[in-house]
């Protein structure tokens, strides 16, 4: 059971959270969330998470192997968060975590109830959406917050029309 949001509440805002996984999709996602939060007044959430099991190696070996993946995260992230500041004017909030993505979704979720929507872009590659969209539509992994799902045909310029 997720908690109550609270991005309606005087001193919070309703923010919009966009998955960072390295597919060409999770970029339209971060612009449609983006757009949304500025013409919203409200907040954008950049997820990136680390997948876990890449690390059973011995422990001096898994150390460096948990860094190096931290840092490419937050390289990636970070360019991401550049992209939106210098086309969409805003400051996006840049959580890194490791696990199954569906799990630290829904953990982001649970510990910031201002978190109020999960956009994800389904991608256009023959083996399907893409994981995260698949899990949404097959009841895979079932989010306590409204997901939109963005069709892989938008542009940004659609997008931009569409917000």
């Amino acid at each position: 059971m997720v908690s109550k949001r609270l991005s309606r509440l005087e001193g919070h805002r309703r923010k919009f959270m966009a998955v960072i996984d390295g597919t060409p999709e999770c970029q339209r996602a971060v612009h449609y969330a983006g757009r949304r939060a500025k013409n919203s007044n409200g907040g954008l959430v950049l997820l990136y998470v680390i997948p876990n099991g890449d690390f059973q190696q011995w422990l001096g070996v898994e150390e460096i192997m948990r860094a190096e993946a931290r840092e490419e995260a937050e390289a990636i992230v970070a360019k991401i968060a550049q992209i939106v500041r210098e086309t969409i004017g805003i400051e996006p909030e840049v959580v890194i975590r490791e696990g199954s993505a569906a799990e630290q979704i829904n953990a982001v979720i649970e510990e910031d109830r201002d978190v109020a929507i999960l956009v994800l872009a389904a991608g256009s590659a023959k083996e399907g959406p893409g994981p995260l969209v698949s899990s949404v539509a097959g009841r895979g992994a079932a989010f306590p917050i409204p997901v939109t799902v963005l069709p892989d045909t938008l542009t940004n310029e659609e997008i931009d029309a569409l917000c």
